[in-house]
């Protein structure tokens, strides 16, 4: 008889299936450009796409297939529902299938937003849900997660979108101007100039989500103030909706100015990972402290974001993972060698033996 162990592994299960959409636009607009959307899932999910006219011939590992059938349904639905498709949708959708979801739909349909190119922006994942539906529900929400989760920018959205359904007054976008490796004394120009920089993502932000030439009127008048964190100091802030990006650079004090600005009638959303802290050695991130003192607050929402929920390029996914395990590694290291040198400390000094008396005696 052969050992269990040496017996080959059985080949992977293997099916087909098809899915017929029954009209020629819907299948097109499943495909995406040159194909693109079926290339990435033959990629991802490790299955073969091909398309007859209406219909989609799948194969490969029976798991993987049931999946694929499962995703293209969904993107189905989503493209019946007037909500178009896009390679980066593809991604999301597998992500938010292969973590439960029943429905594509119910996570990224209902548009927050359509941008100044008609382009709908909405939830791609099912954090990025939640999150929408907190900043609806409550007045103080923070969005605490990872580079690329799309908390900055959904804020922003919701904001314009406040704004153009009369709900709020102005908006007003904020950062703390803190260096990350440059030095503020040496820009060029004055204090305007010199911190510009530093506020030029939410400019970008903004301009995706209206024509420049609106954005630049709202400024000018302004209904949509875009200033740095210490700007904030002193005043009220009514019939607004306030965001503050980059707070894991604000101070407990910093923080506790900003959050007490808040007026009737307003809303503020604060955003930042706390992984990537710009502030002097020793000095407590205002957003990591305002987590464990308000977290029982009613009326204030945490909504926390991974590096499952990235909508960016999917090596940033990698990138982010890759960081955090090597920052893991690197602490693990420091606790071995400060345990090694507490065991050395502790352990007794090894003493030469005294003489005996006669043997001292010449």
């Amino acid at each position: 008889m052969r050992n269990p162990a040496t017996l080959e592994a059985p080949a992977a299960v293997t099916a087909s299936a098809k899915v017929d959409v029954r009209d020629n636009e819907t299948a097109l607009a499943l495909c995406g450009n040159q194909n693109e959307n079926l290339k990435l899932m033959e990629r991802r999910l490790g299955v073969r796409v091909g398309q007859r006219g209406t219909e989609f011939h799948l194969s490969g590992p029976s798991d993987a297939v049931a999946f694929a059938v499962r995703l293209l349904e969904n993107l189905e639905g989503m493209i019946r529902a007037g909500r178009p498709v896009y390679r980066e949708d593809v991604e999301q959708g597998i992500k938010v299938l292969g973590r439960g979801a029943e429905s594509l739909q119910e996570v990224m349909l209902g548009p927050v937003l359509k941008s100044s190119g008609n382009r709908q922006i909405a939830p791609k994942s099912i954090a990025q849900k939640r999150y929408v539906d907190s900043i609806r529900a409550h007045d103080i929400v923070f969005g605490i997660g990872p580079a690329g989760t799309g908390k900055t920018y959904l804020a922003m959205a919701m904001a314009v979108a406040f704004l153009q359904e009369r709900k709020v007054k102005r908006i007003i976008l904020a950062r703390p101007a803190v260096e990350a490796g440059e030095k503020l004394g040496f820009l060029p120009g004055d204090l305007q100039e010199k911190v510009n920089p530093y506020l030029r993502p939410l400019y970008d932000a903004l301009h995706d989500m209206m024509a420049a030439e609106r954005a630049a009127h709202l400024v000018e008048e302004g209904v949509v103030e875009v200033a740095p964190l210490a700007f904030m100091r002193g005043r009220t802030l009514n019939d607004a909706f306030v965001i503050l990006d980059e707070a894991q650079n604000t101070t407990v004090e910093q923080m506790k100015m900003f959050l007490t600005r808040l007026g009737y009638n307003s809303k503020a959303v604060i955003t930042g990972d706390v992984t990537q802290v710009d502030l002097p050695t020793g000095k407590l991130s205002g957003l990591s402290h305002a987590r464990a003192v308000l977290k029982n607050i009613e009326g204030i929402h945490f909504s926390e974001f991974s590096d499952l929920d990235v909508v960016r390029h999917p090596l940033v996914q990698e990138v982010i993972r890759a960081y955090d395990k090597a920052e893991v590694a690197q602490k693990e290291a420091q606790a071995a060698r400060e345990a090694a040198s507490s065991a050395s400390v502790a352990a007794p000094e090894s003493r030469v033996a005294p003489v005996p008396p006669e043997a001292a005696v010449g």
